[in-house]
């Protein structure tokens, strides 16, 4: 039986790698490689993430030998910067790579200083996995990875078991850090217009980050009673506060490909968004859901409204989701996807 290694940050963390690893989990792709999932990084102090990639190195050195595929999770500079050490180990191991690539920024990633150290690891790799076609090109023209060995795999949808009879609510979700990149002063904005010709409606926040400054502006904009901030939340008041919801919106303006937007797709939510990333492969203006340009308050108001004074277009879009992470999104059809790049290693 082969034998993958998987290195990715914790699964006690939040974010997008630990769900999409955690999705794939669930398929026979992690039975039939025999899967073990090292962490390499955690939210701790400083000293405590230092202790605990040295730990999770020495792991490495003595238990990679002993595998046949390193797959490995990077995203951002400090991502990268990880992983490079187990990357090299397992090189000098003479082990096949593969490296998956998360980031959300081409800027913050490899088109900034640090761009010797991406195409260091993507050019020795013997797979590199990206999120979306934009990603795959970029790689290939701008960094000269040759093109047959960048591969273009979607993160899969989580796998839920829904209540019945849960009753929807006006509410317009966002769901993600708060963050200048996420565009939530921007939604927030375009509620306020909103909110100026239509009552009854609340825009939900869930997730960590700039939430004193997104409270104060919905203060200045007088929104104080209609603007929610719940920070993280996960578990049984995650899936309530989906399955109330009436309307997802994510108005970023950069991804890779957002685990948010897989979340709606399979809580069957219409989706308002930016074409950003993998995001316009997939979502069709008008089709699959509504796209917007970055910081297009204006467009982002109207597309909203839309939503909000037509249940038969929310129903629409909400079928629409449904059937994305049902097909295109599935784990299983994902799965036998990464089944096949392991095959094609050898």
């Amino acid at each position: 039986m082969m034998k993958a290694l998987i290195v990715a940050t914790s699964q006690k963390m939040k974010g997008g790698i630990p769900a999409v690893i955690s999705a794939y989990k669930n398929t026979k792709y992690w039975e039939e490689y025999n899967c073990f999932w090292l962490s390499t990084h955690i939210d701790k102090s400083i000293s405590f993430k230092l202790l605990y990639f040295i730990g999770s190195f020495f792991v490495f050195i003595f238990i990679a030998p002993f595998y046949d595929i390193i797959h490995i999770h990077l995203s951002e500079i400090p991502s990268a910067k990880r992983k490079f050490f187990y990357f090299i180990i397992g090189k000098l191991y003479g082990k096949k790579i593969v490296t998956h690539f998360h980031a959300f920024s081409s800027e913050t990633t490899i088109f900034s200083k640090y761009q010797f150290l991406y195409r260091f690891i993507f050019k020795n790799s013997d797979k590199t996995i990206v999120l979306s076609n934009q990603w795959k090109k970029w790689l290939h023209q701008s960094m000269e990875i040759e093109d047959c060995k960048v591969v273009v795999l979607l993160n899969p949808c989580p796998t839920l078991n829904l209540e019945s009879g849960i009753i929807k609510k006006q509410t317009i979700l966002f769901a993600g850090t708060l963050t200048k990149r996420k565009g939530y002063l921007d939604l927030i904005k375009a509620f306020y217009l909103i909110n100026k010709k239509r009552s009854g409606w609340k825009l939900i926040f869930a997730g960590n980050g700039e939430i004193e400054e997104g409270k104060s502006m919905a203060i200045e904009l007088g929104l104080e009673n209609s603007v929610e901030f719940l920070g993280w939340i996960s578990g049984a008041e995650k899936s309530m506060k989906f399955q109330q919801a009436s309307i997802f919106c994510l108005p970023s303006y950069a991804e890779g490909f957002p685990m948010a937007i897989l979340d709606a797709f399979s809580y069957g939510l219409p989706v308002v968004t930016t074409p950003v990333g993998g995001i316009p492969d997939v979502i069709v203006n008008g089709k699959e859901g509504f796209l917007f340009n970055p910081g297009d308050i204006v467009d982002l108001e109207e597309k909203l409204v839309a939503l909000m004074d037509s249940k038969s277009l929310r129903d629409k879009y909400s079928e629409s989701s449904i059937n994305l992470s049902r097909t295109v999104f599935s784990p299983s059809v994902l799965s036998e996807e990464l089944i096949n790049i392991y095959k094609s290693l050898f």
